[in-house]
């Protein structure tokens, strides 16, 4: 892993985005983005997460945040345990789910060809953390983010993506609340 891509200032703002494994679509259905959106919540209350922007997108998710408790490694690391075997219960035991053995055949697919996983892979390992330095480098990350349903056609504006904080910049805690360190916008 290159130098740019590690945790090197523990309380530091943090750019970071993961992906399913092979980019699988798996946030199609309202069940399993609230399994992301009740993780991010439980991991503010309890784990020290201070989460100044967001995007969930069918296969991957874009963060801000800090570990207040100087622990961002730690803190990805629990998020993406919990989700991902939490979203792996939810589509086993959604009857809804067209995909149901496909994708489940697809986790223990990928986590037969990893030695550190028990059963099912769902995320790829890296997070890519980029540390946020400048107002200037927070907001171009922040337009990224928000333009990330705009770029893949989903949206015309990125207000009205709902699993995004650009709805929370304009008002609306629907989804998840973020942080806001003053000069967010």
């Amino acid at each position: 892993m290159s130098r740019k891509y590690k945790f090197h200032n523990k309380s530091g703002l943090y750019f970071v985005s993961f992906a399913t494994i092979n980019w699988i679509d798996v946030f199609t259905r309202e069940i399993y983005f609230n399994v992301l959106a009740e993780s991010i919540n439980y991991c503010r209350k309890e784990k020290s997460m201070e989460l100044y922007c967001y995007c969930f997108m069918p296969s991957h998710v874009h963060f801000i945040f800090r570990s207040s408790s100087d622990q961002p490694s730690e803190l990805l690391r629990d998020f993406k345990r919990h989700t991902s075997k939490k979203v792996i219960e939810t589509i086993k035991n959604n009857p809804q789910e067209s995909r149901k053995e496909w994708l489940l055949w697809m986790f223990e697919r990928a986590g037969n060809k990893n030695a550190t996983t028990n059963k099912y892979q769902f995320w790829q390992h890296h997070n890519k953390p980029i540390e946020l330095w400048s107002e200037n480098v927070i907001k171009q990350k922040i337009d990224y983010i928000h333009n990330n349903p705009v770029e893949a056609g989903f949206v015309t504006d990125p207000v009205d993506w709902k699993y995004s904080s650009a709805r929370n910049f304009q008002g609306d805690d629907t989804i998840l609340k973020i942080d806001d360190t003053g000069f967010l916008a």
